[in-house]
């Protein structure tokens, strides 16, 4: 089975290869804008911009995967909120480009969606739930939901929640590295306690996308964690593990940090459909600080 990554110089991207690499019966390819900056062989390794469409239909059509996993995307929520254009080129125009070069090649698709497709009235959600973002990120994801859905392909949305994790290379934090390095050097943290998430462990998406991949299931599928905590409920769990200074922590709430983009307060997925459709299976977030912790270590 031939799989192509898109985005694989990113977290889920990365994960995504380690977990892949490992698997037999896959012919792995990777795509990104950059240089190589994954485990991958040169030759496993194709530079493809995502938002070139010609450029995209002749990756796609010279390597043929059987499916791909599009984990491209921009997803800095505030740029997005500042810079309609750009948000769209990524957002959008890229899963047009993907689409239309899927449709060509007859390959499944396997496209990463978010949670901030809805207000934040209500959670955790369903895949039932009925989507209405209240920033133009959000807006931007679901239009591309729409794209996906329209097509003739044979297509999985995966869609997830505030993403975490640890890769060598990666400059990006995460809540359990920033609370724990934070509060080793002796800074105080406000942590907003109103809003709720599923946190997702960046090897359980991964997961869930090669189940997806695997078994070219069909339809619209959430794939995060199952903990339904706010931020202030994981940075507590985190001060628990490495037995750090609580006190240096205070509640705050969303009013508090001034943003472009606004957050939906309440979101986070019930994945019954995932666990009993695909077998996936997540850590808890506990469980999680405990893999990160040793992954630092290493």
């Amino acid at each position: 089975m031939k799989i192509l990554i898109t985005g694989v110089n990113g977290l889920l991207g990365q994960k995504l290869v380690e977990l892949l690499l490992l698997k037999d019966t896959v012919e792995l390819i990777g795509t990104g804008r950059g240089t190589n900056r994954t485990i991958l062989e040169d030759d496993q390794y194709r530079v493809m911009n995502v938002e070139d469409r010609e450029e995209v239909l002749k990756v796609l059509q010279e390597v043929k995967p059987d499916s791909v996993i599009h984990t491209a995307a921009m997803t800095q929520v505030d740029d997005c909120e500042l810079d309609h254009k750009a948000c769209d080129r990524a957002n959008v125009a890229a899963v047009e480009n993907i689409v239309r070069g899927c449709e060509i090649i007859e390959a499944h698709l396997v496209h990463l969606s978010t949670d901030f497709i809805f207000d934040g009235s209500e959670g955790p959600l369903s895949e039932e739930a009925i989507p209405g973002p209240v920033n133009y990120y959000g807006e931007a994801k679901l239009k591309a939901e729409e794209i996906v859905k329209n097509s003739r392909l044979r297509w999985a949305i995966a869609r997830t929640v505030l993403v975490y994790g640890v890769v060598s290379g990666l400059q990006r934090s995460n809540i359990i590295l920033w609370v724990k390095e934070s509060l080793e050097q002796g800074k105080p943290l406000q942590i907003v306690d109103d809003q709720w998430r599923t946190p997702t462990l960046a090897e359980d998406l991964a997961m869930g996308c090669w189940l997806l991949a695997n078994s070219k299931a069909t339809g619209v599928f959430n794939i995060s964690g199952e903990d339904f905590l706010t931020p202030y409920d994981m940075a507590m769990q985190v001060v628990d593990y490495f037995k750090l200074d609580g006190k240096l922590i205070s509640r705050a709430n969303s009013t508090t940090f001034k943003q472009p983009a606004k957050r939906p307060a309440k979101t986070g997925f019930i994945i019954t459909k995932a666990r009993k459709t695909l077998g996936y299976k997540p850590h808890s977030f506990s469980e999680a600080i405990a893999l990160i912790a040793n992954q630092i270590k290493e």
